[in-house]
C-alpha cells in the first residue's frame, strides 16, 4: 500500500492541474496587481493658508476622479492637510481610504464653496459600492465647527452649514479608526445605505472641557453624531460627546444594530421622524452614558411608524435632562427656540411653551430592559402618545432609577403599557406585570 506519488496516475493528474491552478492564480495575481493602485496624496501638506487649502481640495478632488477598482488612496501619516470642503466624489467602488494623516477644513466660512446659495459639505460621497474609511492608526478630520457655532452663528448661518461626512445610495460601506473632531454641522449623515458597519471610531463636538453640556456647550446647535437611514447597519464599539443626537435612527430604516456606544449628547436616538415614513426593527444595547442630557430618546414630527424596538442593557450617570422621552420630537426649527416643532424645547419650563404629539404618529412594540439610570439630576421622563392614536405595546422591564426625585413628568395615551422586573418608578399610564409579548 506503499504507492509513491508518481505510480498512481490520479495523483499525478490532480499535481498537474494544481500547479497549473497555481500558475493561473499567479499570473491573476501579477495583472491585478499591475491594474491597481497605491495612490499617496500629493496635496501640499503642514500649510493652513487659505490658497493652499483651495490647491489640496482641488488635488484630491481630482485624485478621487482617477481612483479605480481596487486601488487605495493613502493620507501620509505625520502629515496635515487643509481643505476648503465641496470635496465630492462620485460612483467608486472597491476602493480604500486610508487617512493615516490628517485632514483639517478651514475656518474661514465666507469662502466656503457653495451651489445656489447652499454650503457643499466637507466630504460628500454618492453612490459608492464597497468602500472602506479605515487609518493604520486613528485618523483625524477636523472641521473647525467653532466659528459655525453659537447663538450668533446659528443666526446669521442657522442650518447652512457643512456636514463633515456625508454619504448617499450607497451600499457596503466600513469606517474605523477615525476620529472627527468639531463638526460644523452633523458630524455623520449615511442616507440610503444597505450595509454599513462603523466601529472603533470617535465624534467630539463640544466647544470646552466641561464634564457634562451646558448652555454654552448645547449652542453648538445640530452637531450630531452618528445619523444613518437605510437598512443592515450595524455601528458598534465607538464613542460620542456631542451637542445633539449622539447617534440617530432617520426615516425609513429597518435592520439596524447599535452595541457599546459610550455616547453623551442629546441621546440615542430614533427620530424625528415624519412624512409617513417607517422605522422597525432597531436595537440599542450594551452602551453607557455619561452625563448626557438626554438618554433614551424616540420623537415623531409628523405622521410614521417606529416598531420592533430594543433598547437593552443600557446605562446612564447623572443625565442633565430626560433620561427616557418616548413622544413628540421636541426640537425647534427656526431662530425662535421655543417654537413648537412639535414640542418646544422650553417645555415644561417656560409658560405657555406648547408640546404636542403629532395624532397620525404610531408607536408599536417597544421595549425597554435592563436601563439603569443613576442619580438623575432634574426629572425622569416622557412618554406621550396621541389620544387619537395611543403608543401600543411598551415594556419596561427592570427599568431602574436610583436616587429619582420625581415620577415621570408625562405617561399619557399608552395602550398597553407593563412594567415588570422591578421597575422603578412604574409609569402611572402602565400597567405591573406580564405583558403579552413577555
Amino acid at each position: 500500500l506503499n504507492y509513491k506519488g508518481q505510480d498512481r496516475p490520479e495523483l499525478y493528474s490532480v499535481g498537474k492541474t494544481m500547479n497549473a491552478t497555481k500558475n493561473i492564480l499567479v499570473l491573476f495575481a501579477i495583472l491585478f496587481a499591475a491594474e491597481c493602485a497605491i495612490h499617496q496624496f500629493k496635496g501640499y501638506p503642514d500649510d493652513s493658508s487659505l490658497k493652499t487649502a483651495w490647491k489640496n481640495s482641488a488635488i484630491l478632488n481630482n485624485t478621487f476622479t482617477k481612483l479605480r477598482s481596487g486601488d487605495e488612496l493613502v493620507f501620509p501619516a505625520k502629515r496635515t492637510f487643509y481643505l476648503v470642503g465641496g470635496i465630492v466624489v462620485n460612483q467608486i467602488s472597491d476602493v480604500v481610504i486610508r487617512f493615516d494623516g490628517t485632514l483639517i477644513f478651514t475656518n474661514n466660512t465666507d469662502t466656503w464653496p457653495t451651489v445656489n446659495g447652499r454650503v457643499l459639505e466637507c466630504l460628500q460621497f454618492n453612490n459608492i459600492r464597497n468602500v472602506t474609511f479605515t487609518s493604520s492608526s486613528v485618523g483625524l478630520l477636523d472641521g473647525q465647527g467653532e466659528v459655525w457655532w453659537g447663538l450668533v452663528g446659528y443666526a446669521e448661518y442657522t442650518e447652512n452649514r457643512p456636514r463633515m461626512l456625508n454619504i448617499a445610495d450607497s451600499r457596503d460601506i466600513l469606517i474605523e479608526n477615525l476620529y472627527f473632531k468639531s463638526s460644523p454641522y452633523w458630524t455623520v449623515w449615511i442616507h440610503g445605505v444597505d450595509g454599513l458597519e462603523i466601529r472603533n471610531s470617535e465624534i467630539s463636538n463640544r466647544r470646552n472641557d466641561y464634564d457634562g453640556h451646558d448652555f454654552y456647550n448645547l449652542c453648538a446647535f445640530n452637531t450630531d453624531g452618528f445619523d444613518v437611514s437605510g437598512k443592515n447597519v450595524w455601528i458598534h464599539d465607538c464613542t460620542v460627546w456631542n451637542q445633539d443626537d449622539s447617534i440617530c435612527v432617520k426615516g425609513n430604516s429597518e435592520n439596524m444594530l447599535f452595541e457599546r456606544i459610550n455616547a453623551s449628547g442629546v441621546g440615542l436616538t430614533i427620530g424625528s421622524i415624519g412624512d409617513g415614513h417607517v422605522v422597525r426593527n432597531i436595537t440599542f444595547r450594551d452602551s453607557y452614558m455619561h452625563k448626557t442630557y438626554k438618554g433614551i430618546y424616540l420623537k415623531f414630527r409628523g405622521p410614521g411608524i417606529i416598531k420592533d424596538v430594543l433598547y437593552e442593557n443600557v446605562t446612564m450617570y447623572k443625565p442633565e435632562q430626560w433620561p427616557i422621552w418616548i413622544g413628540p420630537a421636541q426640537q425647534a426649527d427656526s431662530v425662535n427656540l421655543c417654537h413648537a416643532s412639535p414640542c418646544s424645547i422650553c417645555w415644561p419650563d417656560v409658560p405657555f411653551a406648547e408640546c404636542n404629539m403629532p395624532s397620525n404618529a404610531s408607536y408599536i412594540n417597544v421595549t425597554l430592559r435592563d436601563i439603569t439610570v443613576i442619580k438623575p439630576v432634574e426629572a425622569t421622563g416622557v412618554i406621550m402618545g396621541s389620544k387619537s392614536n395611543p403608543i401600543q405595546n411598551v415594556v419596561f422591564d427592570r427599568v431602574v432609577f436610583q436616587d429619582a426625585t420625581s415620577d415621570y413628568y408625562v405617561c399619557s395615551h399608552v395602550k398597553n403599557g407593563f412594567a415588570k422586573g422591578g421597575t422603578v418608578p412604574v409609569p402611572k399610564c402602565f400597567q405591573k406585570g406580564m405583558s403579552p409579548r413577555n
